[in-house]
């Protein structure tokens, strides 16, 4: 029963999840979908209750509880309890960081985003990466889509890929709908979803949308249940917990980094010419600061 679960001892909730998913039954991924989309509710109730609302037997909680490698469902609860601080409105995360003192913010800060990298080290699904940068390569056009807080993500992203390659547009719908910049998405194309908790409807409809039109869907997310993964063919996933009302994106930032420098590797010859040429343009342009032509 607990299979892969003791490989994933001591981690949190949403590791244990990321993890065991694909191996879950029917309902116990309906559990994983419940609980994702209502943590606030779900870390108080019963194991009988939840078996009530989400329409599974009350065994099944528990088995579900036992397949993530809990000791039973009050380990579960409590992990959860544990997950909702990092899962609240603005105004509430604003709330829990009231007690913090502000000599200690900075370390505090910092060691909350290095606990997110690390944790999406020990999630991240190194076949999905490397197969979603296999798709990325040979797509006739990239769309790149993040909205709120994830568009400096997607436009980074857009950025750093434009230097790989010709074909990346920049979803954003600034001077009109997201529609319009992709209306002429096919089934050679990729679009790219970028979205975090609290995740954005507009971006869940672009890719719905888009994988309509037969086009391959990449969600960069936070977890394989939520509602942009499910809409993707590919999801790569990074921690983005913050009891803050900013969202923290360093591990999701550090992932993209990942994706770009995987498909500059893979066109090295291509990226090193045009950089190259860039970099006689730049110079005689005084884009950047040299010695040269400081700016004294």
């Amino acid at each position: 029963m607990r299979k892969d679960a003791d490989k994933v001892e001591g981690s949190d909730l949403l590791i244990r999840l990321n993890r065991c998913y694909k191996s879950l039954s029917k309902g116990q991924k309906q559990l994983a979908a419940y609980i994702t989309e209502n943590y606030d509710r779900a870390a108080f109730i019963t194991a009988s209750k939840m078996g009530r609302i989400v329409g599974v037997s009350e065994s099944t909680v528990v088995r579900f509880a036992y397949a993530l490698g809990y000791d039973g469902y009050p380990e579960l609860q409590k992990s959860l309890q544990e997950l909702i601080r990092n899962k609240l409105t603005s105004v509430q995360r604003i709330q829990l960081t009231s007690d913090l003192q502000s000599n200690d913010v900075l370390k505090s800060v910092l060691k909350a985003d290095v606990a997110n990298i690390r944790a999406t080290i020990d999630s991240i699904d190194n076949d999905s990466f490397n197969a979603a940068v296999d798709v990325m390569l040979s797509a006739e056009r990239i769309y790149v889509i993040g909205l709120r807080s994830a568009a400096p993500l997607a436009q980074f992203l857009t950025y750093y890929l434009g230097f790989v390659m010709d074909n990346v547009v920049l979803v954003t719908g600034a001077l009109g709908d997201i529609y319009e910049d992709i209306f002429r998405i096919g089934e050679n194309d990729v679009c790219v979803g970028i979205s975090f908790p609290r995740y954005s409807n507009r971006t869940i409809d672009a890719l719905e949308f888009a994988a309509g039109k037969g086009a391959k869907v990449i969600a960069i997310t936070d977890s394989v249940s939520s509602p942009v993964a499910e809409k993707a063919e590919y999801a790569l996933i990074a921690r983005s917990d913050m009891a803050s009302f900013a969202d923290s994106l360093v591990a999701p930032l550090s992932l993209i980094n990942a994706i770009i420098v995987a498909c500059s590797l893979k066109r090295k010859e291509e990226v090193s010419g045009i950089l190259n040429q860039l970099e006689s343009i730049w110079g005689s342009q005084r884009v950047y600061v040299t010695k040269e032509n400081g700016r004294e």
